[in-house]
């Protein structure tokens, strides 16, 4: 009996959803997090079968609901087979998360130029390299009017113009090599860029955040790969950070060097410090005197800021200054960085689960 009275109220909840205008389930399913879910509700009924072909959010992930890599051939013939049948011609997001494979090029290539044919706001690719070639980013893709939020990892950044993105205001790249030119030109680009993050990014010694309109910095790491490691001169060994206008620094993950300079940051409101060590230095913990020096400059240099907040590592660093005799500001309001993760933590784990599989491959 039981049974039958939730078999009959399942039965009445579909009949309420399906009796929705097309709108609204297009709405619906826009918001289911992967596409091929979406898809899925094509067999619930005659009406369902095309609904899922004018959600205005795409993503597509290499790994499936348990983790596990989807075999390449396989995923690249879904996405292809997808995009055939999908009729909407505005787009808010696309995201694309799998390991690049060069002979696949040219299939990507046409997803990202379908995405901005459909004028995405919103795009997120993430292609880790099976070795040490990366998927270079076509011409177009560095003049556009439609980008709002963009996020890109693993790609290769070579424009052979000026930038223009118009209307972007947040900006996300993971590890790729740039230079100071190359960051000035994105900048320039951007005129209303609010937010740019460096996640594990590297060949630049320099960071100038020239651009007004740029409120928001985070530094999320060094990625340094082994064929482009530093030389051995210590000297050199060093980042500067220079953001008159930014509001907001967090500078987090993995450093693969010791020095950390913060040179004009006159504007900062709060800062976020929870880096840590990695790399050729890694070992290295032990004779931790580079590591206070550094935090302690940092701290010296964000002394006028509202808001300071460490993470543990940071936290100890500071713990052994204190024994040493240093004395922590006073007009500071210190705070310890939340455990809860955020959203972009989310994004990083999902990467490094991608990252394992290609070194494992």
């Amino acid at each position: 009996m039981e049974m039958i009275e939730k078999e009959a109220q399942f039965q009445e909840e579909k009949d309420i959803i399906s009796g929705l205008p097309d709108c609204i389930l297009v709405e619906i399913l826009s918001r289911i997090p992967y596409t091929k879910y979406a898809i899925r509700t094509g067999t619930l009924s005659k009406r369902w079968k095309h609904i899922w072909t004018c959600v205005y959010n795409l993503n597509f992930s290499c790994l499936d609901p348990h983790g596990n890599k989807i075999e390449n051939s396989k995923f690249i013939s879904s996405i292809d087979k997808t995009l055939t049948q999908f009729r909407c011609l505005k787009l808010n997001k696309f995201k694309l998360l799998t390991v690049y494979d060069a002979q696949f090029y040219s299939q990507i290539n046409n997803w990202i130029h379908y995405a901005i044919d459909c004028k995405v706001e919103q795009l997120d690719i993430a292609l880790l390299p099976q070795s040490n070639v990366q998927f270079p980013l076509h011409e177009l893709f560095f003049i556009n009017s439609c980008f709002r939020d963009l996020r890109v990892s693993g790609c290769e950044f070579n424009p052979t113009a000026a930038i223009s993105w118009k209307q972007l205001r947040s900006l996300c790249i993971s590890k790729v090599k740039l230079d100071e030119d190359l960051i000035e030109n994105i900048l320039c680009g951007s005129p209303l860029l609010e937010t740019l993050k460096l996640d594990d990014c590297y060949g630049y010694r320099r960071l100038n955040i020239s651009s007004k309109s740029v409120k928001n910095l985070v530094f999320a790491g060094y990625w340094v790969p082994l064929c482009d490691h530093f030389e051995d001169d210590d000297d050199d060994d060093v980042i500067e950070i220079n953001a008159p206008y930014i509001l907001s620094l967090k500078i987090k993950s993995g450093l693969s060097f010791w020095k950390l300079r913060l040179l004009d940051v006159s504007s900062l409101v709060k800062a976020h410090l929870s880096y840590r060590f990695g790399g050729r230095y890694e070992r290295a913990r032990e004779e931790a005197e580079e590591e206070e020096e550094m935090l302690k400059k940092l701290i010296l240099k964000l002394c006028h800021v509202k808001e300071l907040q460490f993470g543990d590592d940071c936290l100890k660093a500071l713990s052994r200054l204190e024994a040493k005799g240093f004395i922590f500001p006073s007009n500071l309001n210190v705070d310890v960085a939340s455990p809860l993760y955020s959203i972009d933590d989310i994004l990083e784990l999902e990467l490094k689960l991608i990252t394992r599989f290609v070194r494992i491959s």
